[in-house]
């Protein structure tokens, strides 16, 4: 899985087509991340002992990885992403569309 926790990524389909935002969790056995400000949906919820509000609650909800890009920080444009060993060794990742290494 070449996305990772803390990227910046743009929606490219779905409901939420052309918003951008960071990564905040990746679940990488099902293929799915979660992405800040993207994907809200709406969950009915009791009142229980607890002080939980009860009512109609938005959350974001995860989405397939196959649906967002990387945006890369150097050329600032969705990229795809590919792996290089470094001189010392190091597997790093880097953008394929300007040649800079991301991590």
């Amino acid at each position: 899985m070449k996305i990772k926790k803390n990227d910046n990524v743009l929606v490219i389909a779905g409901k939420d087509k052309g918003k951008k935002g960071k990564v905040r969790q990746v679940d990488p056995n099902g293929g799915k991340l979660l992405v800040d400000g993207v994907n809200f949906t709406k969950k009915h919820a009791r009142p229980t002992k607890q002080a939980r509000q009860a009512g109609i609650i938005e959350r974001e909800s995860f989405l397939d990885i196959s649906n967002v890009m990387y945006v890369c920080d150097k050329c600032s444009k969705p990229a795809r992403l590919g792996y290089t060993t470094l001189e010392d060794g190091k597997k790093v990742r880097y953008c394929k569309s300007c040649k800079e290494v991301v991590d």
